[in-house]
């Protein structure tokens, strides 16, 4: 195979392509397939379980399960992140996650409570083969790609990736909704964990053909190398603390963050939990819907929150935002009927694709001037996972302790304002 030139179409496409690859898995198993088949594992009047010698709250172990999964992402993304950029042979690196995350998605095939600890790793395995792939996918980007073709490449990649996720749902859904028995619609959600796992390697494979296998000379991955990352985030840190309205944003940023990202996560349980639905065929339906929903509304979104922050400036674009999910967490408390509940995702899909891509380039914005972004950026993804973790422990005891998840959601509610006080607080400046 003869080795593509940096910037040439068919080593960018290829990069991109792993985007169509990985995506379905935030989509199915995260975000929409997954959270339904294990609420239903549960009958109605029994939603607890017995796992590392504690009875839990069904959704509480999931949740308790996600932010320990995310804490092990967030220290392993600073180690991942110096090896990276040291090593040799990344290719190895980023096949490695690929299959660990395609394998425990089929693993989800024989996810059950009589085996809890098992279908636990399977689940542990999906999250962190898809975060840990994407350390070494985002770093190949300055390596095949010239700084004018990134922002193109990047965005071509995430639009595959939303391309194939919605396509492999609509398949699953077909699937799961073709049969009448409740018995058969589980039996197809387990198959559609294994197309998942089956996508994700299988597409992952055009990637890995043409990417090359990195830019270093295969030096050695030595203790320093491996704590290097930590020492670039010491450093960061280091500099943030000097300029106020940086620190300041990162603050009201880890803050808001932290509510939005657990209750993306949680979204689904909650839907299946706390929602009225007629039968289970009409809530399996809809809370597939409603993930379609947000995924379409959040492009809406994303559009309308730019053109917003283009005239009004940034911070006071992420103040009305993080009010608009203020309003949400309590209207959440009081939704019951299906209606609601569709209402309420419509709501979330412009305002999560808002949010999220505002706050990103809102930080780009108040960087100061350096060649080093990657390791700023580092920072800041380390500092949402951490967010990540705090938000969705605290949701799950709250969850465990009163027995309702409706509790949970209005507490997040209080990070919200703090994230609004917080962003008055940055001083005003360019944006």
């Amino acid at each position: 195979m003869a080795v593509l030139e940096k910037g040439s179409k068919k080593l960018l496409n290829a990069w991109a392509f792993y985007d169509w690859a990985n995506s379905v898995y935030t989509l199915t198993i995260a975000s929409s397939i997954f959270p339904i088949f294990y609420s239903a594992l549960f009958l109605s009047e029994i939603k607890k379980v017995n796992a590392f010698g504690f009875e839990f709250k069904s959704t509480a172990l999931i949740t308790f399960v996600t932010a320990f999964t995310f804490l092990v992402v967030a220290v392993m993304s600073p180690i991942l992140s110096g090896v990276a950029d040291y090593i040799g042979n990344k290719k190895a690196f980023l096949k490695f996650f690929c299959y660990t995350g395609g394998i425990g998605c089929i693993g989800l095939y024989w996810f059950s409570l009589e085996h809890i600890y098992i279908s636990i790793l399977f689940y542990f395995m999906g999250l962190i083969g898809y975060w840990g792939s994407l350390v070494y996918y985002n770093s190949y980007l300055p390596d095949i790609a010239f700084p004018e073709q990134q922002d193109k490449i990047s965005a071509k990649g995430f639009a595959m990736g939303y391309a194939g996720s919605v396509i492999l749902l609509i398949i699953n859904l077909a699937m799961v909704m073709s049969q009448d028995d409740g018995a058969a619609k589980m039996q197809m959600m387990r198959y559609s964990f294994i197309t998942v796992g089956l996508w994700w390697i299988l597409f992952s494979q055009y990637a890995f053909y043409y990417l090359p296998k990195g830019t270093s000379n295969g030096h050695k991955v030595t203790k320093a190398v491996i704590f290097n990352g930590f020492k670039e985030l010491k450093l960061v840190w280091q500099e943030l603390i000097k300029d106020l309205r940086l620190k300041r944003y990162l603050s009201a940023f880890f803050v808001f963050s932290m509510a939005v990202q657990t209750i993306m996560l949680v979204a689904v349980y909650f839907g299946e939990e706390e929602i009225a639905w007629k039968n289970d065929a009409e809530k399996t339906t809809g809370l597939i819907t409603s993930i379609l929903v947000i995924q379409v509304v959040a492009i809406l979104g994303a559009f309308l929150t730019s053109r917003a922050s283009a005239k009004f400036g940034n911070i006071k674009t992420l103040i009305v935002v993080n009010a608009i999910w203020m309003g949400l967490c309590f209207y959440a408390y009081f939704m019951i009927t299906p209606m609601q509940f569709y209402i309420a995702a419509s709501v979330v899909g412009l305002v999560m694709g808002g949010i999220q891509s505002l706050a990103r380039s809102t930080y780009s914005k108040f960087l100061p001037e350096t060649d080093d972004t990657t390791s700023y950026f580092s920072f800041y993804d380390v500092a949402e996972k951490i967010g990540i973790v705090i938000g969705m422990v605290i949701f799950a005891f709250i969850d465990q302790i009163t027995g309702s998840m409706r509790n949970g959601i209005l507490f997040l509610f209080i990070f919200f304002l703090i994230g609004i006080i917080l962003l008055f607080r940055v001083p005003k400046g360019r944006i």
